[in-house]
């Protein structure tokens, strides 16, 4: 497990032999004949500073695969600039419908629709390694989209059988998109994926996410935050994409606020003699912790598993006293129910913090709309609390079914009652979305 107190200094060194590929691994390191060109002058950032376009050359479209060869390659402690694409290799630009959205789903299956710049090789990481990869600067692009397709995917594909695409003007100088009827959705971009190569041979759907990181849709994974992620293969191989511009807690459309990063600005450490089992995320505030299952109770069971061994560590405490320390100070929510692998993540105080900080409001209060649920199985607390606020944006703020199902997608942050039984959800709506 990772104690905040580590650190990592690694020389900057350049490789200019040549490559020797096998599956998943590469026997020593080059630097390709462009890297060289990549690399430009830095005496601000940690190590040396890398350029990483976003081009069909340096980009795949919606898997990951062990045995692809890196483009670029870098030392444990230098700096990436990172380009992002759209979806589809930037087919999801505006003027785009939902029925060619929906198409480049069909008719590639067992593909997703990301679009992911990379692999990055990491010299010196090793299967067994901890990757630190910390988000110093992102900067998107100026329009972004959410979209449902047709009676395909998403939380409730059969109840909403016709699709929608919305596209938006990103103003960052106010850091808001305006939505219509009145409503401004606040902007908090995040890499929707940020993860590294599997253990397993082949080539993967880069939907689920798992051990490796990769889909996480965690929106707490903003600049100035840092992911740890476990190492399973030689380099490492980092990858990038499906870049947001906000997301709510729980993504149940299917899409946030879809957009492209003109600056992913990453500092990239490899840590030795560490064991991470999943990746966590360090926030100025929180230690985060993660679970994933197609099942959300089995997702949330993982999380907690996780967060009790955690808090064990960083308390100095014993497992029985991490697991009652968790129901008192761990805020737990959905961070996704869309992706193959639905996600439960902990928001953990760094520092003797006594109690949750956070509001789980039982009904609607001054500040939210709000929709709860307490059934035995999770999955369906879920589906029946976000009905339950699609239907209260409809009742109570006119929106039509397909906005709503819109707004609650990239706005609604869905947190979890771990102390009772069952479990609750409860679903907020911020009311100072509306502007007007």
């Amino acid at each position: 497990m990772l104690k905040k107190s580590w650190k990592s200094k690694t020389a900057t060194v350049l490789f200019l032999s040549g490559i020797a590929f096998g599956v998943g691994a590469y026997t020593y390191l080059s630097i390709l004949p462009e890297d060289a060109l990549r690399i430009v002058p830095n005496t601000r950032l940690p190590g040396t500073l890398h350029i990483l376009p976003a081009t069909l050359e340096t980009t795949q479209w919606g898997w990951f695969n062990n045995a692809q060869p890196p483009v670029m390659y870098i030392q444990s402690g230098d700096t990436v600039i990172m380009e992002t694409m759209m979806h589809a290799h930037n087919q999801l630009v505006p003027g785009v419908t939902v029925e060619t959205l929906k198409k480049l789903r069909t008719d590639f299956p067992g593909r997703g629709p990301m679009t992911l710049t990379g692999p990055i090789y990491v010299d010196g990481a090793e299967p067994g390694d901890v990757l630190k990869v910390h988000i110093n600067k992102i900067e998107p692009r100026a329009y972004g989209a959410n979209f449902n397709l047709a009676g395909f995917l998403g939380a409730f594909p059969s109840l909403f059988p016709e699709g929608q695409v919305k596209y938006f003007y990103l103003d960052w100088d106010r850091r808001v998109a305006e939505f219509g009827q009145g409503i401004e959705i606040p902007l908090r971009p995040f890499p929707g994926t940020l993860g590294v190569a599997r253990a397993e041979p082949g080539q993967y759907n880069a939907v689920p996410p798992g051990p490796f990181a990769g889909n996480l849709d965690n929106r707490d994974l903003v600049e100035g935050t840092t992911l740890y992620v476990p190492v399973f293969v030689r380099g490492a191989l980092l990858w990038s994409g499906d870049s947001h511009a906000a997301q709510g807690n729980g993504e149940v459309n299917l899409t946030a606020i879809e957009t492209a990063f003109k600056e992913l600005n990453i500092t990239v450490e490899v840590i030795k003699g560490s064991h991470l089992d999943w990746p966590l995320i360090e926030t100025p505030k929180d230690w985060i912790t993660m679970g994933f299952n197609s099942d959300l109770n089995l997702a949330l069971a993982n999380a907690k598993v996780e967060t009790s061994k955690l808090l064990a560590q960083l308390r100095g405490i014993t497992a029985d006293q991490a697991q009652s320390l968790m129901l008192r100070v761990s805020d737990c929510r959905i961070t996704q129910i869309v992706d193959g692998k639905k996600g439960v993540h902990c928001l953990n105080p760094i520092g003797n913090v006594g109690k949750l900080s956070e509001v789980r409001p039982d009904a609607e209060t001054p500040h939210y709309l709000v929709a709860v649920s307490h059934l035995n199985d999770l999955n369906a607390a879920m589906n029946e609390a976000s009905l339950a606020m699609i239907e209260r944006l409809q009742t109570a703020k006119g929106l039509s079914r397909l906005d709503a199902y819109s707004i609650a997608s990239i706005a609604m942050d869905c947190r979890l009652d771990i102390t009772s039984t069952p479990t609750g959800v409860h679903c907020l709506v911020p009311k100072s979305l509306w502007v007007n």
